[in-house]
């Protein structure tokens, strides 16, 4: 489990646009990492619409928004187009990276147990280190709450 304090675990993945993004080459600017459940779901539409509309604001407080989910990069490709989003989306379809930060986990729905992205954001500031967790998220108000906690860096 990632704990506040801690270095980054690095990763290189596949992104939106068939480039590969690799965490540590972000330094030193500050990364919002969060991990979503699956691309064009209501939620995540949300929350991804929510942070492309403050990464200006982000931007000016020396910050990158990376998207984390398991789907592949042709489905990325379109929801980025579908809804005109603008952060980084990557895709972790082995689960590697999910797992090594403790967000692939047992999740339950409709009485049914199944392995499923805890949605849940990473603020990383620019010399690599962990800063600030958000775990179980909730959409309403989270883009905000993570913008105000960057701005404190």
């Amino acid at each position: 489990m990632i704990e506040t304090g801690q270095s980054a675990p690095d990763f290189t993945l596949p992104r939106d646009g068939g480039e590969t993004l690799t965490l540590s080459a972000q330094k030193p600017r500050n990364v919002v990492l969060y991990f979503y459940p699956r691309a064009d779901t209501s939620g995540c539409t949300k929350q991804a619409a929510g942070f492309t509309a403050h990464l200006d604001a982000f931007a000016a407080a020396n910050t990158v928004v990376i998207g984390v989910s398991k789907d592949p990069v042709k489905k990325l490709d379109k929801f980025r187009d579908k809804h005109g989003l603008s952060v980084a989306l990557v895709s972790d379809e082995e689960s590697t990276v999910c797992e090594d930060w403790g967000v692939w986990v047992e999740k339950q729905m409709y009485g049914k147990t199944y392995m499923g992205i805890e949605r849940a954001t990473f603020l990383i500031d620019g010399t690599g280190t962990v800063r600030n967790i958000w775990r179980k998220v909730k959409v309403p108000g989270h883009v905000e709450e993570v913008l105000e906690a960057v701005k404190a860096l």
